[in-house]
């Protein structure tokens, strides 16, 4: 890393540089629909595993790719995931991040969006972040590969909608990382599915049940903002909570398989193991019972506790049969026996080279946002649920006034919302 580090002078430099850097005119990115001749400028925004490993996707799904801008909360992260993937000799060549294009702080992403020759963006921050970053991209008339959940609360999904209506307006690419809904083996079942090989849906379930995660300890200099971001998956304003966060993945796919999300959602959870003050607000463990238009039920399952039997899939059970898919494995038992056997691209890459496609015009148009939106505000309301104890509808899980959003976005004082107590806890 020695050789990539940067200091606070480079970062004055930098933003005096972006004034001149935001006059160099797209040579791609206004020019769809034709082969790719040009370098396809990429800026990640949001530098931890996710956003690393997502920059990493992008470079493997073409070759014309190339990294030119990274921008993070923390400039330890930044730096970090710099030093890591252009060092690397597998993406060295397509990295060319200079000290001018690199950002920290909360208005990092500004800078980064305000260079004017990237074509897409990487959005990997916390997911309370996206909304925010999302509309931004927009209104820079940028393409989107943004991560998902998209939002961690009601008023978030709302502005993630509409700016996924203005990006279609303007005919930038959105692509969400749910990535299942670009993994071969999914889509050679879903098609299945769909023609009626296992008959009607009856019934589905779905789970993400593994044991704990990281987390990171409060250090003395720390302020309460700077601590909760960077221990960023136990706060429900940050994270969603992991029903959002992690589970999201299963419920996308039961609601693929309906083609659209439930009409009410029904749920407990608590907070049973993780209840040390470094595990924040959230819970681990949820139980959701969601019902869809035509009165199937699907029960959703997801925790996270040591010691405890895991389980990452999907089951939908048909009048005529029964499937089982999670990655790289998709069957289906009955009558029309199958199993996927076909060659099964990593599907984090495929995301991109789909993107890629669709921002160049060799593939179809792709604008996920509307999709995307409505799977997390279906873990947002099965949460919703758990949190209050109340059943609540779609709808009015749309229409809801909560906005977990804080105050200010600036390092400083910031309390920890309290533990949600069901039945006691109010439905907003």
């Amino acid at each position: 890393m020695s050789n990539n580090d940067w200091t606070r002078r480079d970062f004055v430099k930098a933003s005096a540089a972006i004034s001149a850097g935001a006059l160099v005119p797209s040579a791609f990115a206004a020019r769809t629909g034709r082969a790719v001749d040009d370098t396809i400028r990429v800026g990640v925004i949001g530098c931890g595993g996710r956003g690393t490993g997502a920059a990493a996707n992008a470079i493997k799904a073409h070759p014309k790719v190339k990294i030119v801008a990274m921008a993070d909360l923390f400039e330890d992260r930044l730096r970090g995931s710099h030093g890591w993937i252009s060092n690397d000799e597998e993406y060295e060549n397509q990295v060319d991040v200079d000290s001018a294009n690199m950002f920290f702080g909360f208005d990092a992403y500004k800078k980064l969006l305000a260079i004017k020759d990237i074509d897409y963006v990487i959005l990997a921050t916390p997911p309370g972040f996206r909304p925010i970053h999302f509309d931004a991209a927009v209104s820079a008339g940028k393409h989107v590969f943004m991560e998902k959940p998209v939002a961690v609360d009601p008023a978030g999904i709302r502005r993630v909608i509409d700016a996924g209506q203005r990006a279609k307006a303007q005919k930038l690419s959105v692509v969400a990382g749910t990535q299942r809904r670009h993994e071969r083996s999914y889509l050679a079942l879903m098609d299945r599915v769909q023609n009626g090989d296992i008959g009607e849906v009856v019934s589905a379930s779905c789970y993400w049940n593994q044991g704990g995660l990281w987390v990171h300890d409060r250090k003395p200099e720390y302020s309460d903002m700077e601590w909760q971001c960077r221990n960023w998956l136990y706060f429900t304003w940050l994270s969603g909570d992991h029903i959002c966060e992690q589970h999201i993945h299963n419920i996308d796919v039961i609601n693929w398989a309906m083609g659209g999300p439930p009409v009410k959602a029904t749920g407990m959870g608590g907070r049973q193991v993780r209840t040390e003050e470094k595990y924040g607000n959230i819970f681990d463990h949820f139980s959701i019972e969601y019902e869809y238009a035509n009165g199937m039920t699907m029960q959703s399952m997801c925790r996270q506790t040591d010691g405890c039997v895991g389980r990452v899939e999907e089951v939908l059970v048909g009048s005529k049969g029964r499937s089982v898919s999670r990655p790289g494995y998709a069957v289906i038992n009955g009558p029309g026996e199958w199993r996927f056997e076909g060659d099964n691209r990593n599907p984090y890459e495929q995301e991109h080279v789909d993107l890629i496609a669709s921002i160049t015009g060799e593939g179809g148009y792709l604008n996920e946002a509307q999709r995307v939106a409505e799977s997390t505000l279906t873990a947002i309301m099965g949460r919703m649920s758990a949190y209050t104890g109340k059943s609540l509808t779609f709808t009015e899980a749309m229409g809801s006034k909560l906005d977990l959003a804080p105050e200010a976005y600036a390092f400083g004082e910031l309390a920890v919302r309290p533990v949600s107590v069901p039945g006691k806890t109010p439905l907003i």
